[in-house]
């Protein structure tokens, strides 16, 4: 088909499903969940807290699923780990050059996942696409990280070639499509998080060679991700989190954090900063009467710290979940400014993470403190 038709025909589609970004107060998206069923998953699911799930083995999201290096014996490990701490879910990354690879494949070893998680009496959200760093993944074998470089291997989903050109968008429902159907009824499954960080724009690892309107190409593509997770229509809710600015207003959206907060059924975000930060935007986003979950805190020079933070949020039962769990091949002990400024050996404050690989806590007083907060310590 014509390229330039297929564009066309997206516009159409667009404008015809996806509500007005203008204009206030926020208006429910079609087929988003009605508050009171939000929140009535909430109250099935209580408290949910846990981390975002990258196993020390894999640099990104393609080396921890595919199948030469897939490790149910490390993951189980660290789910373990996970469970020592009372975590009770984890987010865990997608891509959809792993469908495209092998959908078959990708859909077992999500199930081995899920099955080794729900052993430990742990659920998981999973994230479907995500603009974060590399911007050109490449399927097979990885690199090796750079030394003392944050997340020096993560990789965008999708990646640039198909978000700049809206004429491929199509060709990434079958993923989207494909998972939502094979796992919509599967109780193991806490929440699908379609896309995270949408408008980032790398900043100072990759900004040089973003497009300039990916923010654009972006929204678009959600809008696209959206009508077709409603059409599957899970028994999960769908979210996709905000992640800069204030919320506190519908005056101050701006376009894609306008659609996220209109067609999630529950309320995500990401908050790094110090503790009155934290209790603000939560303020903020409470006033939408629907669950809110913070999918990303925890950067300890920052001042996101757990203490006090996350007893803060099981006060007032907003979902919880850090960044980084085990040391290893992310390299997330190490902060942002890590691409620009050189480390040559572990830095004196570790950015992320709570365990070193050998599995001994980075802070034994750290490990104690999330133990007292979920009641782990009490089993």
């Amino acid at each position: 088909m014509n390229s330039i038709f297929v564009v066309m025909a997206i516009a159409a589609l667009l404008a015809s499903v996806v509500p007005s970004v203008s204009g206030s107060p926020l208006d429910d998206g079609p087929g988003r969940w009605t508050v009171e069923k939000a929140n009535a998953w909430q109250k099935h699911h209580g408290w949910l807290v846990g981390c975002n799930f990258a196993p020390a083995y894999s640099i990104n999201e393609l080396e921890m699923w595919q199948p030469d290096t897939f490790n149910l014996e490390a993951i189980d490990h660290e789910l373990g780990l996970a469970q020592s701490l009372g975590f009770n879910s984890v987010r865990v990354f997608l891509h959809d050059l792993l469908w495209e690879q092998d959908s078959k494949g990708l859909l077992h070893r999500m199930d081995l996942f899920l099955a080794a998680a729900d052993r430990r009496h742990i659920g998981v959200m999973f994230v479907l696409f995500d603009s974060c760093w590399d911007p050109f993944p490449v399927p097979g074998k990885q690199r090796e990280p750079k030394p003392h470089v944050h997340n020096s291997g993560w990789v965008q989903a999708p990646g640039q070639l198909i978000l700049k050109d809206p004429s491929k968008y199509p060709a990434l429902k079958p993923y989207v499509v494909g998972l939502l159907s094979h796992f919509r009824h599967d109780r193991r499954i806490h929440c699908w998080d379609l896309f995270n960080e949408p408008d980032n724009s790398t900043g100072n690892s990759y900004s040089k060679v973003e497009i300039p309107d990916k923010a654009e190409r972006a929204l678009d593509l959600i809008k696209l991700t959206w009508r077709w997770s409603r059409e599957v229509n899970p028994d999960q809710p769908l979210t996709a989190g905000i992640w800069y600015g204030e919320w506190d207003s519908d005056t101050k959206l701006n376009a894609m954090q306008r659609f996220c907060l209109e067609n999630s059924d529950v309320i995500t975000f990401h908050d790094y900063g110090k503790a009155e930060d934290l209790e603000r935007h939560i303020g903020q986003l409470k006033r939408f009467n629907r669950p809110v979950l913070c999918t990303e805190y925890m950067a300890r020079p920052q001042g996101s710290t757990f203490s006090p933070n996350l007893a803060m949020m099981k006060r007032e039962h907003v979902g919880a979940y850090n960044w980084g769990f085990v040391s290893g091949k992310t390299q997330t002990i190490y902060p942002w400014d890590s691409w620009t400024t050189e480390y040559t050996a572990e830095p004196p404050l570790w950015f992320h993470d709570i365990f070193r690989t050998d599995g001994t806590p980075y802070r034994s007083e750290e490990v104690e403190y999330i133990r007292q907060v979920t009641g782990a310590g009490k089993r």
